[in-house]
C-alpha cells in the first residue's frame, strides 16, 4: 500500500474511533436533569432536607445497563434527605418531590460518583440515570387521595 493511502487510511480510522467516542459521550450530561414521570394531583406530603425518605430505584449507566434496583429487591432505600448520606446528585433530585411521585434522574458524574465511579459495577466519569419512586416521608406513605396524572419525560 502507498503511503498516501495508509495515512488516508489511518486518518478515517482515527475518526471513525472519535465518532464512536463522541456517541457514547452524547447521553453524558454535565448538569442534574429531573424529569417528572408521574406526579399525584394533591401533594400533601413533600420532601424536605433533614427528612427520612424512603426512595424506590433502578440505577442505569448511558448506554441502558442497570447496576442496582431496589425494586428487584423489594426494598426501597431510607436515608435523611439533604445530608450526605446518598450522592449530591440524589439529595438534590429528591427534594421537593411529592410522595407517589415517580422522577427520572439524570446525574452528571460530578454529582454522582466522579472520575473515580464505584468498581466494579459503575465506571469512573458515568452519567447515572435513575428512575425513581418517592414512597414515604418520616414514615408518612402515599394517601388514598393522592391520585395523580403523568407529568413531562426527559
Amino acid at each position: 500500500m502507498a503511503k498516501p493511502q495508509l495515512l488516508l487510511c489511518l486518518l478515517v480510522a482515527a475518526a471513525a474511533l472519535l465518532l464512536v467516542a463522541s456517541a457514547k459521550k452524547a447521553a453524558d450530561v454535565s448538569e442534574l436533569q429531573i424529569g417528572v414521570k408521574f406526579k399525584p394531583e394533591s401533594c400533601s406530603i413533600q420532601a424536605h432536607k433533614g427528612d427520612r425518605v424512603k426512595v424506590h430505584y433502578r440505577g442505569k449507566l448511558t448506554d441502558g445497563t442497570v447496576f442496582d434496583s431496589s425494586y428487584e429487591r423489594g426494598d426501597p432505600i431510607e436515608f435523611e434527605l439533604g445530608t450526605g448520606q446518598v450522592i449530591k446528585g440524589w439529595d438534590q433530585g429528591i427534594l421537593g418531590m411529592c410522595v407517589g411521585e415517580k422522577r427520572k434522574l439524570k446525574i452528571p458524574s460530578k454529582l454522582g460518583y466522579g472520575e473515580s465511579g464505584s468498581p466494579p459495577t459503575i465506571p469512573g466519569g458515568a452519567t447515572l440515570i435513575f428512575d425513581t419512586e418517592l414512597v414515604s416521608v418520616n414514615g408518612e406513605p402515599a394517601g388514598k387521595s393522592d391520585e395523580g396524572d403523568v407529568g413531562s419525560e426527559l
